[in-house]
């Protein structure tokens, strides 16, 4: 069976989370046997192409395709608010698009739930993200040589954000936690991949500029695992998410989490993170040397039902229930 994969990941795109999930299923299923993968390519004679964007590229090459279109939902209506602007405009283009494909994969139930509200008439299966646990892993070498090309000190403690830089992700939370932890080395990996259409772009720009010492924004990144190796703690104050790969590429590579409560994150992860509602909370657990080394304890274990070669795997039956 040809079974072609569509992202749209061209210059900084690539590094937002749907790619990074994309290329990671890519990678895991090219063992499968029976299946000819593509990358790009090949999509007009492939029996199957696996679209994880929707943009206007992904669009044009699904009119072309003649196989069968299935698009995982990375991103949802929900989502948008505090992340793009025009959100209402381009959330009402959703259905229409969605409708456009064969079946859709959603990647958690909170997902599942509105994608099938939206769309109660196309086929849908819910296979949640994966993590490759060999990549994402406890490393002092790899988090000391960050440190070191970064100028954190060994002894310094790091906290760790992996996100685009967008109200919806938590920013300024972070900016808040930054300040009143001066102790502390705060991280923020990644950027504003949609440059002016991000939400709030001018105010999160001059925030960064006038950011503390404590504060680090190294921009995108060669080797992703590097980060997670070099931190103590990871901070996620997302406030909508289909699912948040990054919490679990924290895990994987060992790290406690500190996140926002939110119904995503508690149907996921469960017990298996630090939850908090205000910034008082927050703070109080990157304080919370106890809680922080219970969860560290329990991290990497949490990851085992993600491990990306299951997750490839129900992709894989998947194909082949559709076009095998």
């Amino acid at each position: 069976m040809r079974v072609s994969f569509y992202v749209e990941d061209q210059l900084f795109f690539r590094f937002i989370g749907c790619a990074t999930a994309a290329r990671t299923l890519y990678r895991a299923l090219g063992g499968a046997d029976g299946l000819e993968l593509a990358w790009k390519r090949r999509t007009a004679d492939a029996d199957l192409v696996h679209y994880h964007t929707f943009g206007p590229l992904a669009l044009h090459n699904r009119r072309s395709s003649r196989g069968v279109s299935v698009l995982t939902a990375h991103s949802t209506p929900r989502i948008n608010q505090g992340n793009i602007a025009f959100a209402r405009r381009i959330n009402r283009l959703y259905p229409s698009i969605y409708a456009g494909f064969d079946h859709i994969v959603t990647v958690s139930e909170p997902c599942h739930r509105e994608v099938s509200a939206m769309l109660p008439d196309t086929p849908i299966t819910l296979i949640p993200n994966g993590v490759d646990r060999e990549q994402f892993r406890p490393d002092p070498e790899l988090g000391a040589d960050f440190r070191e090309h970064h100028g954190i000190g060994a002894d310094e403690q790091v906290v760790l954000s992996v996100a685009q830089m967008t109200p919806r992700k938590g920013i300024y939370d972070f900016f808040a936690l930054a300040a009143r932890h001066p102790d502390i080395r705060f991280v923020w990996v990644g950027g504003l991949p949609y440059s002016v259409l991000s939400q709030d772009y001018a105010r999160i720009t001059a925030l960064r500029e006038r950011a503390g010492p404590n504060v680090l924004f190294t921009g995108y990144v060669d080797r992703i695992d590097a980060p997670y190796a070099a931190a103590d703690a990871f901070f996620m104050g997302s406030h909508a998410e289909t699912f948040g790969l990054v919490v679990l590429e924290a895990l994987s590579a060992g790290l406690p989490v500190v996140a926002r409560s939110i119904p995503e994150f508690r149907e996921i992860f469960g017990s298996s993170i630090l939850y908090f509602s205000t910034i008082d909370e927050a703070s109080a657990l990157l304080g919370d040397d106890a809680a922080l080394a219970s969860c560290r304890a329990g991290a990497r274990e949490a990851t085992v039902p993600f491990d990306i070669r299951e997750i490839a795997a129900r992709h894989a039956a998947l194909y082949r229930s559709l076009a095998g």
